[in-house]
């Protein structure tokens, strides 16, 4: 009996003496700071969380820049850079819809651009369509649409 009773006490009293040195090494790594290097590099401040902004209701007013016109091979690619010039509102998923018709009027060609998050006060983004190529495109035409309403889109020479 007394090699058992001899046998438990030396475990307990490894036990502690393990808990006691882990926990004295716990508590000289937290007091020492860690080293500096010579040349602090410069920290960008942390982002600021995205704040919520009510949507435009009804229609929006939205400023666009004259769009680029680029023939590839397969393809015809506009690009346009697109700005909500209101101080007070979001637009909401905002949809730029690409018409190409032909010289009767028919629709021959298109694409669809979506911009799924809230376009914020002031931000500015870049819109690419893409439409494949048809014998017979003769022209384009542009629809903007938001979530609650209309878009009425005015060309500036400068966003």
């Amino acid at each position: 009996m007394s090699i058992k009773v001899t046998t438990l006490l030396a475990l307990g009293a490894s036990v502690l003496l393990a808990t006691s040195a882990l926990a004295q090494q716990a508590n000289s790594a937290q007091a020492k700071p860690a080293a500096k290097p010579a040349t602090p590099a410069a920290q960008a401040p942390p982002a600021a969380p995205g704040k919520f902004v009510p949507p435009i209701r009804g229609e929006a007013v939205l400023n666009m820049t004259k769009p680029a016109v680029k023939r590839l091979p397969n393809e015809i690619v506009t690009t346009f850079k697109v700005k909500n010039p209101s101080t007070t509102g979001s637009i909401a998923g905002l949809k730029v819809t690409e018409f190409w018709y032909d010289a009767g009027g028919n629709p021959v060609s298109g694409d669809e651009f979506r911009y799924r998050k809230p376009l914020m006060p002031g931000e500015v983004i870049d819109v690419e369509l893409r439409s494949p190529i048809k014998p017979n495109m003769k022209n384009s035409q542009y629809k903007f649409e938001q979530q609650n309403g209309g878009v009425k889109p005015t060309v500036v020479a400068k966003l």
